[in-house]
């Protein structure tokens, strides 16, 4: 088994290295701007990425989902620190939260993620997209107001994600600009068939190299023309840590002293809830646009954020969930299995480890075309145009989802778009429990699987729209549960049927059959009766 598993993913190598490395250079200043909006130290979000990547990622069953920091958890964990007095405390909060979801998930409380109607993920996906295009546009054209990795739509200083788009076109930096619009040129032309063709560019993530881009004319222009030079505040700002000691001195430890404290218990039932709900959302959604179309255990997910988050927050990082963001750049550059979040995860810790001087050169409008395009891909105009195909059980959940999320926030959108969903899926059950075929004068109403309260609108409608002198079949051998309910409604209309020469055959009906013609008496008590054994007895006059 173990032979079996090592030649899967060696045989992968090839694309999930460059994925890996690509979805490095996404994670890592999501980590640090996470942590700032946070008010965490910036080093507990790259924690929280090295931990989700090297650990997680092994732990998971999903073999594309990536985990770290979550921009979901931002306030949250900024109120927490607060309340809590001190980031130390807090750590004891996420250990605790860590062992809840350890619990959930050998609860099995992972099935909650099969209720997610798909109209109602792909929306999520979608607004995730939208909302990337709308967040990294000002980073693209070097205004960074906001932190990198915000997914809200109102912002602390009171605009909104539209105003601040509209403040960034006021602000444009002529380097970063330049620096995106190539970068972006780059990857596109990495995805043609020449490129992914040729024996050694195949092997280069075009992201990459749409970084280098960025260094290389950032370095240049600084020397030779400075005016179009990148300002040092849109450049990528990691901690400057000196080798694997100066790493491990970067640690923050849980203060235990707070294990009686009951505000650590309720911040830590929070994190553990809304994680979770997230994880199983991203999980979701990794299933959606997994090329493979592999399905991941999601109880076996809850454990693996559990481990994960128990380990983060026992050495100074954030609470984590696997994330969308950078599952779906994992997917987009190629990702296979879970080598390329293991390698995402090596690559964190090596970076902090030894070359932040150079990574510090990247410019954030390198990364922003990185994740311009990833949005691009997650809200594609053909996903619209087939959703709007399926009918509006499928679009009006999925646009509500979309306005939803970007109006809000993930959770809260979600919601929105589970309410609209569910709606469709009673409407649906109304016509599904009950039908009605006509031929001429004759009627055959059939009642299906289970009919409840809920249709007995429906049925009314039905047996009203019946014509006088017609004959009337009432077929219940396909019901497995009738309401008693719809048993009374069918009384009402036995007991009228003579006024409007209308015959009635019942089929089935909690286990009796039988004709009843016009000027037929019906027993009002036998007919209606408590318990399973309900039959109905007819009587002539």
């Amino acid at each position: 088994m173990i032979r079996k598993h090592f030649y899967y993913y060696f045989s992968h190598l090839r694309n999930d290295i460059p994925a890996g490395i690509v979805v490095f250079l996404v994670a890592l200043p999501l980590c640090l701007g996470i942590a700032l909006a946070s008010g965490a130290p910036l080093f507990a979000g790259i924690i929280t990425g090295i931990v989700g990547g090297v650990v997680v990622a092994w732990a998971s069953g999903s073999q594309l989902s990536v985990s770290g920091p979550a921009a979901g958890l931002t306030v949250i964990v900024l109120n927490a620190i607060d309340k809590l007095g001190s980031f130390q405390s807090f750590l004891l909060s996420v250990v605790i939260a860590g062992g809840l979801q350890l619990v959930l998930g050998f609860l099995q409380a992972g099935v909650i993620g099969a209720y997610f109607p798909s109209a109602v993920i792909k929306g999520m996906l979608a607004a995730i997209g939208l909302i990337l295009i709308l967040k990294q546009i000002p980073h693209a054209v070097g205004y960074d107001a906001d932190f990198e990795g915000n997914e809200a739509y109102s912002q602390p200083d009171g605009h909104t994600t539209f105003s601040e788009l509209a403040y960034s076109l006021e602000a444009i930096s002529p380097g970063a600009v330049i620096v995106s619009v190539v970068a972006i040129g780059i990857m596109l032309l990495w995805e043609t068939s020449l490129f992914k063709r040729n024996a050694v560019l195949g092997l280069i993530p075009g992201p990459l190299v749409a970084v280098l881009w960025g260094v290389a004319y950032n370095l240049l222009t600084m020397k030779f023309a400075p005016a179009y030079a990148i300002a040092q505040e849109h450049l990528v700002k990691l901690p400057e840590i000196q080798g694997v000691q100066g790493f491990f001195q970067q640690f923050t430890f849980p203060d235990f002293t707070q294990w009686a404290n009951p505000e650590v218990y309720t911040v830590a039932v929070t994190i553990a809830i809304i994680a979770s709900l997230e994880t199983l959302l991203s999980l979701e959604a990794a299933d959606k646009i997994d090329p493979l179309k592999r399905v991941a255990p999601t109880n076996r997910e809850l454990k693996a954020q559990g481990l994960g988050n128990l380990i983060s927050g026992a050495i100074g990082g954030l609470p984590m969930t696997a994330v969308i963001v950078r599952t779906s750049a994992n997917v987009n550059a190629g990702g296979r299995t879970k080598v390329a979040c293991f390698t995402h995860g090596v690559l964190l810790l090596l970076s902090v480890m030894f070359i932040t001087e150079y990574l510090n050169l990247i410019p954030l409008a390198c990364l922003a075309a990185i994740l311009l395009l990833t949005g691009y891909k997650l809200a594609k105009p053909k996903l619209f145009k087939e959703m709007y195909a399926k009918g509006a059980s499928q679009i009006v959940p999925f646009v509500v989802t979309i306005v939803a999320i970007l109006m809000t926030d993930l959770l809260k959108g979600i919601a929105v778009g589970m309410v609209v969903g569910l709606y469709y899926v009673i409407r649906s059950n109304f016509h599904a429990a009950i039908t009605l075929t006509r031929h001429g004068n004759n009627y055959l109403l059939r009642l299906h699987k289970d009919v409840s309260f809920l249709n007995k609108a429906l049925l009314r409608r039905y047996l009203d729209s019946v014509e006088e002198n017609g004959y009337v079949i009432i077929d219940a051998s396909r019901a497995q549960f009738i309401d008693q309910d719809i048993l009374e409604t069918i009384y009402d209309f036995v007991a009228a049927a003579s006024d409007d020469n209308i015959t009635v055959e019942l089929k089935n009906l909690n286990g009796n059959s039988g004709l009843i013609p016009p000027k037929t008496v019906v027993s009002v008590d036998a007919f209606v009766r408590e318990g399973s054994g309900r039959r109905t007895q007819v009587g002539h006059a």
